[in-house]
């Protein structure tokens, strides 16, 4: 089965927009909108035992199970354009071994614990967006591609937008990077050579 498709004007769109929802769900997945670095300490943390807290690791906050919501669900409908004869399940693998990249990258970077219930929530979230896709392709047939594009675009350029805004924003949210603490609780900085 064939699956590739003429570059048209518009395929040439949807591919860049993909490309920048790409960049821009890893950006937020694995630098929370800060400039990327590499981790110090020893924070290599893995939490195997999905959706409950342990060790030092809590359970998911409300509030970041819905943004991931509004992260991964993209994957799921960009999929369905660019690839409208896969199987949900060969889009879902995609999506899964996305995922298990963002986690594998937190654990080698030491930039975050690798999660268990993250890769199977964005897993979820991804499928939800193929979901969408089979519905509004239900709904609406032939007018499907154009529905479900400019949803995509309109989003990912409504995600640049936000992720500008915050970056102007004096806020910061993330932990400095140039502080860790040991394994005896002890406070270290990068600058103090400890």
């Amino acid at each position: 089965m064939n699956t590739a498709h003429p570059a048209t004007p518009r395929r040439r769109q949807l591919s860049v927009m993909f490309a920048i929802y790409v960049v821009l769900l890893a950006w937020i997945v694995l630098w929370k909108l800060q400039i990327p670095y590499v981790g110090i300490g020893p924070l290599r943390a893995v939490k195997i035992v999905p959706f409950v807290a342990s060790g030092t690791a809590g359970a998911s906050a409300p509030l970041e199970v819905l943004a991931n919501l509004l992260f991964f669900l993209p994957f799921g409908l960009y999929l369905g354009l660019l690839v409208p004869s896969w199987h949900w399940w060969r889009s879902a693998s995609v999506i899964a071994g996305a995922s298990l990249l963002c986690e594998v990258t937190q654990y080698l970077l030491k930039i975050g614990s690798a999660d268990v219930s993250d890769l199977i929530a964005n897993t979820a979230r991804g499928l939800i967006g193929i979901g969408l896709f089979a519905l509004v392709r239900r709904a609406h047939q032939a007018r499907t591609e154009i529905i479900i594009m400019r949803i995509c675009v309109i989003g990912t350029i409504l995600g640049l937008l936000a992720a500008g805004l915050f970056l102007a924003s004096p806020v910061r949210y993330a932990p400095p990077r140039d502080v860790w603490v040991s394994d005896d609780h002890q406070s270290h900085r990068m600058d103090q050579g400890s």
